[in-house]
C-alpha cells in the first residue's frame, strides 16, 4: 500500500492532464509497435552522436524560420513524455509554465533540434488537439507516441519512424497468467487498455474469449486497474509495461513475440513517428535526416534511459 500511495503521488503530477488517447476516436490511436512487425534491432547498444546538420540552411523551412522548433506533446505518458517540477536529468521548460517536460519524446526532440542548430520549445496540450494542432501550425510536429496509421498519413505527413515496439501484456507475477505462452492462454481473463489506442481496439479482442472491461482514460488508470485487482491483465506496449515494472515489481511482463500465437498488428498502426503539417516536406526531410543515423538498438538504448529517470520509477 506504501508503494501505490508512493505511485499516485507521482501520477498525481500528470494526472490533471489530458492522458494519451483520451479521445474515443480511433483514427487517434496512440501505441508503441506491433510484435509481428517489428523492426529488427542493430548492431549497436548505445546512442551515438547525431549527425551535425548546423551548416545546413533550414531558416527556409516553414515554421522554422526563427530557429525555434515548436514540438507538441501531451507531457502525460511516461516513459515517451511526462512533466516534472524541475530541470534535472536535462528536462526542458513547458510554455507557458512553470513546469518541466522530460521523457524519450523530449529526449528524441532534443536530438533533432541539436543537429539542425534549433531552440527546442514544448507546448503541453491534451490527445485530441495534437493533430489540428499541428495542421494549423499551433505547433511545428507533435513528438508524442503517435502511431504511423494510415487515417493519421490522410491528415498529416510523418518522419520516421523513432521507435519499434512490441504489443504486450501485463499481469501480477502471482497470477495463474504469469505462464501464459501466447494470448490463446489468456482466454476467460478479465482484462483492459487506455481508451483509443489499437491495445484496446484491436488487440484485446483478438484473444478468445477474454473478458473485456471498460476502457481506462489514461495509461495510469490503467496500470492502477491491474495493480488493483480489478483486472486480470492489461495491453499496452513494450516501453509502456517496462515502466510499469520498473514501478510495481509484483508485475509481470507477457512477450509473446517468439510465438505463433502472438497479437497480429498492420506495421503502419504500430511503428511511431514525428507528424508534421501536410506538405511540410522539408521539415520532415530535416528530422529524418536525424533519425535515418540511429539504430532500433539506438531507439531501445534510448528509451531504456527514459525508463530509468520516469517518475514512475521512483515509486
Amino acid at each position: 500500500m506504501k508503494r501505490l500511495l508512493s505511485l499516485l503521488m507521482a501520477l498525481a503530477m500528470t494526472a490533471s492532464l489530458a492522458a494519451c488517447g483520451g479521445s474515443g476516436d480511433t483514427d487517434d490511436t496512440e501505441t508503441g509497435a506491433g510484435a509481428e512487425t517489428q523492426e529488427p534491432a542493430g548492431s549497436e547498444s548505445v546512442v551515438p552522436p547525431v549527425e551535425d546538420l548546423t551548416d545546413v540552411d533550414t531558416s527556409t523551412i516553414p515554421g522554422l524560420e526563427d530557429g525555434v522548433f515548436t514540438v507538441g506533446m501531451e507531457c502525460a505518458y511516461a516513459p515517451y513524455n511526462w512533466t516534472q517540477s524541475d530541470d534535472s536529468n536535462g528536462a526542458v521548460p513547458i510554455k507557458d509554465s512553470t513546469e518541466y517536460a522530460n521523457g524519450y519524446d523530449v529526449m528524441m526532440a532534443k536530438k533533432i533540434c541539436e543537429a539542425n542548430g534549433w531552440e527546442l520549445e514544448i507546448v503541453r496540450t491534451d490527445w485530441d488537439s495534437l493533430v489540428p494542432g499541428v495542421q494549423s501550425g499551433v505547433y511545428d510536429a507533435v513528438i508524442a507516441g503517435q502511431s504511423m496509421t494510415a487515417d493519421r498519413m490522410e491528415q498529416v505527413d510523418f518522419a520516421g519512424p523513432y521507435y519499434y515496439a512490441s504489443i504486450v501484456c501485463v499481469t501480477k507475477a502471482d497470477s495463474p497468467y504469469a505462464s501464459a505462452a501466447g494470448i490463446s492462454d489468456l482466454s476467460g481473463g478479465s482484462c483492459t487498455a487506455q481508451i483509443a489506442t489499437i491495445w484496446y481496439d484491436s488487440m484485446l479482442p483478438q484473444i478468445e474469449g477474454a473478458q473485456i472491461q471498460p476502457a481506462a482514460e489514461t495509461a495510469p488508470a490503467m496500470l492502477m486497474a491491474l495493480e488493483t485487482g480489478t483486472v486480470d491483465f492489461i495491453c499496452t506496449d513494450m516501453p509502456t509495461a517496462m515502466g510499469a515494472v520498473a514501478a510495481y515489481p509484483d508485475m509481470t511482463i507477457l512477450d509473446f513475440s517468439d510465438s505463433d500465437d502472438n497479437f497480429v498488428a498492420d506495421e503502419g498502426d504500430i511503428n511511431i513517428g514525428v507528424s508534421v503539417m501536410k506538405g511540410n516536406t522539408e521539415l520532415k526531410d530535416a528530422i529524418d535526416s536525424v533519425l535515418s543515423t540511429m539504430t532500433a538498438d539506438d531507439f531501445n538504448a534510448m528509451m531504456d534511459e527514459a525508463i530509468a529517470i520516469q517518475p514512475l520509477s521512483e515509486g
